[in-house]
């Protein structure tokens, strides 16, 4: 059962609907309870990086999260900010993240390749994925995915990156280590190829160490 965690943002609904039309079982998470028997988890998100760390530490499923994704090694995968707090923090606030990933989240503004490019990067742009990534198999194309942001993923190793995309310069556009994956783009919103990663995803099998 595909898990959505519903702590006050992102478009939990958007999730549902799509894996239900998709013919995989997708639940909503609101309290840690609902977690327990998660074969996948998707963590959403959108806003700012400490607000959403404010509402995740208050929702009191973050234990349980952490006990399934580093202990038991579910997958999951942190949808825009939902996967900025993956890292150890973000130019956005002053909050610690997850620290699930060795990486920060920086602000376009602040470098000099796209600073003179309007924020939020917003709109449809072509990802390069990692060959032979799981979330990017079974692509006929270069995937086109839609991006609402103004601060970007920094890894401080770049075998976790999984896709990058250029706006002004490249950036890391999806990540993964182990079973944690993460993508800055809305899927939800990006029609058959956000579809069709959606799709990967919950295919990708759990691995118990």
């Amino acid at each position: 059962m595909i898990h959505v965690v519903d702590y006050g943002l992102g478009n939990v609904e958007a999730f549902l609907n799509l894996y239900k039309r998709l013919g995989y079982p997708a639940t909503r998470a609101k309290v840690a309870s609902d977690l327990e028997n998660a074969s996948k988890i998707i963590l959403p998100g959108v806003g700012s990086f400490d607000y959403a760390m404010k509402l995740l530490n208050t929702s009191g499923m973050r234990p349980m999260l952490e006990k399934l994704v580093l202990g038991n090694k579910v997958p999951i995968l942190g949808v825009c900010v939902g996967m900025q707090i993956l890292a150890n923090s973000s130019d956005e606030g002053s909050l610690a993240g997850l620290g699930w990933l060795d990486a920060r989240v920086l602000a376009f503004s602040k470098n000099e390749k796209a600073q003179s490019l309007p924020v939020p990067h917003m709109g449809w742009n072509h990802c390069s994925p990692k060959l032979g990534h799981p979330l990017f198999s079974g692509f006929k194309a270069e995937p086109s995915f839609y991006f609402l942001h103004s601060y970007y993923f920094k890894c401080e190793k770049n075998e976790d990156i999984s896709a990058t995309a250029n706006y002004g310069m490249n950036f890391c556009s999806a990540v993964s280590r182990n079973n944690i994956h993460g993508v800055q783009f809305h899927p939800e919103k990006s029609h058959d190829f956000g579809e069709r990663l959606l799709k990967n995803f919950a295919e990708i099998p759990h691995v118990a160490t």
